[in-house]
């Protein structure tokens, strides 16, 4: 090789490194911003694992869940007149979020059994710690915020808060079985008259007992709901026993409608945190535009 040749090759390579690098740091912003979402919880890595009829039914709770709180945030702006505290509105809650706890349980049991015997312990345990932790530290999030905006009717305890803990918590439930559904089921019976007993302190705000003047938005307390996350991870080690599902169903994943389900579960936690802000801003929208027309 020439020294002409040799240098024309080392012009090439240093354009393509150079190129290369140009190229890189255009897509660095969006590389990172997508660690932080995988990080946040914000994202959801595609796996072979995941199970399109689950992603479907945490899209449908979520449709649920968006429903209960435009009927609410109406009655809170006065745009509609109903009770959603008591009677079929908050039937209609309690059935949404029994289905977003019961898929926790679901999620939990499935995500244990696609790991080997031998992965099992203190290293996998810490996952479900860090994944518990960073739900826990938007329950806390949405504390500070309800604290800022609403005053004394702050959510303290509330959905987010509840499935970080059950994260932490359930890793022992995990192994077992058929024993899941008689604690499970012990829980939520021991919980729901638990919750009704009056006491005048806050301290055992997480197992139930609250003072009946303490006015909670969105509360779920570990007792009766750890039953319900427990029930769920019954639920899947019997139907999808070491993460297999044991009974046919059709791919309909691609089907409209199903899709878009799919979609949303697989984006719920995003979707549950700026829902209510959007929903909150377009109503403050709505009114001040009817106060101008007036």
């Amino acid at each position: 090789m020439t020294q002409q040749e040799h240098t024309e090759n080392l012009s090439r390579t240093y354009a393509e490194s150079a190129q290369q690098s140009h190229e890189d740091s255009k897509l660095g912003k969006p590389r990172r911003l997508e660690k932080l979402g995988f990080f946040l919880l914000l994202l959801h890595r595609t796996s072979t694992n995941r199970y399109w009829e689950i992603d479907a039914l945490r899209g449908v709770a979520i449709v649920m869940m968006v429903i209960y709180h435009l009927v609410y945030d109406l009655v809170l702006f006065g745009h509609y007149q109903a009770t959603v505290v008591s009677g079929p509105w908050r039937v209609f809650a309690r059935v949404t979020a029994s289905l977003f706890i019961l898929l926790a349980g679901v999620s939990l049991s499935l995500a244990y059994a696609h790991v080997s015997p031998q992965e099992r312990g203190w290293h996998l345990y810490q996952k479900y710690l860090a994944r518990g932790l960073k739900l826990l530290g938007w329950g806390m999030v949405i504390t500070l915020v309800t604290w800022a905006y609403m005053g004394k009717v702050v959510i303290i305890f509330g959905i987010l808060h509840l499935i970080g803990t059950i994260t932490i918590l359930a890793y022992p439930f995990l192994s077992l079985r058929w024993a899941n559904l008689p604690i499970g089921l012990g829980m939520i019976t021991l919980g729901i008259p638990l919750n009704e007993v009056p006491i005048s302190h806050p301290w055992l705000l997480l197992l139930g007992l609250k003072p009946p003047t303490l006015l909670q938005l969105d509360y779920f307390p570990m007792l009766p709901w750890f039953g319900v996350a427990l029930l769920g991870v019954f639920i899947s080690q019997n139907l999808y026993p070491g993460g297999t599902r044991r009974f046919n169903l059709p791919d309909w994943v691609g089907q409209s409608g199903i899709k878009q389900l799919v979609w949303l579960g697989r984006h719920s936690l995003a979707i549950y945190l700026i829902h209510q802000p959007i929903l909150i801003a377009t109503l403050n929208i709505l009114n001040a535009l009817r106060e101008v027309i007036q």
